[in-house]
């Protein structure tokens, strides 16, 4: 398994939006969809605020393969589920780096049925 670079955690982390595309079963990828992405350690990761119903979390469960763009980094990625004790901080990450965002559209990631589908990105 490969690591994020100290350089690509930094730009991706940092950035306020992530482009993700899932890879479909005959190996093609999806059309990218836009998301917030937090960093917690030497990870990153992205939730469906629609829970595991959302459609694209349900194309990253096809192959557990896709593409991220952010922050001026482009990789390909594994999409692996989230250790459950980031729970957390993961939602002190997103309540931080989107306070200026009202509660209740920073609460949609922030709840139960995006916990559930969390996603830790790792690069491939």
């Amino acid at each position: 398994m490969s690591a994020w670079t100290s350089d690509e955690l930094t730009k991706i982390g940092n950035a306020e939006e992530l482009e993700l595309a899932s890879v479909r079963r005959d190996g093609s990828l999806r059309d990218p969809v836009t998301m917030w992405v937090v960093r917690n350690g030497d990870n990153l990761y992205v939730r469906s605020m629609r829970g595991r119903d959302g459609a694209w979390y349900r194309g990253t469960q096809t192959r557990h393969e896709g593409h991220i763009s952010a922050g001026g980094v482009d990789k390909d990625v594994t999409f692996a589920d989230a250790e459950p004790d980031v729970d957390g901080r993961l939602d002190d990450a997103y309540r931080g780096k989107y306070r200026r965002y009202s509660s209740n559209i920073v609460g949609s990631v922030v709840n139960p049925e995006a916990r559930a589908a969390t996603l830790k990105l790792v690069p491939r």
